[in-house]
């Protein structure tokens, strides 16, 4: 009896990692979405940061206590929505297009499930990216 419990407990995980696994193939990862398109055919094409200003975010000095992250409207939101998944290192060195931040924020919540702030705190963070670590600016 034991045997058979245990038979069927490990197919049901093997069953479960599978499907879970099948689901995650079929979801978009923005990192690769362009991948093999030539820089600068598309303006949501993620080498667009190679090209970008460097001086708008290097020029201003980071605020110690928000993990280096310029002063600004947003700044403490930002870090403490941001570092609960990641160092603030992976948004200073970012410069993308304005678009591009609203795709990663989706792909976040919905593949990374990152915990969505209330429809304000959300829309100052966003601001606060792009005015700060935006291609376009």
């Amino acid at each position: 009896m034991f045997d058979i419990v245990t038979k069927s407990a490990a197919g049901l995980a093997v069953l479960l990692l599978g499907a879970g696994l099948a689901a995650a193939e079929a979801r978009l990862d923005p990192m690769q979405a362009l991948a093999g398109r030539p820089a600068g055919s598309n303006p949501l094409d993620p080498t667009t940061a190679i090209g970008a200003k460097v001086d708008a975010g290097a020029a201003r000095a980071g605020n110690e206590e928000f993990g280096g992250l310029p002063d600004g409207e947003g700044a403490e939101d930002t870090y403490y929505q941001c570092v609960a998944c990641h160092s603030t290192e992976i948004i200073k060195q970012q410069r993308v297009t304005d678009h591009r931040w609203d795709e990663l924020w989706t792909w976040m919540v919905e593949a990374q499930g990152m915990v969505e702030p209330e429809p304000e705190t959300k829309a100052l963070i966003l601001t606060y990216l792009k005015t700060n670590f935006s291609s376009e600016r």
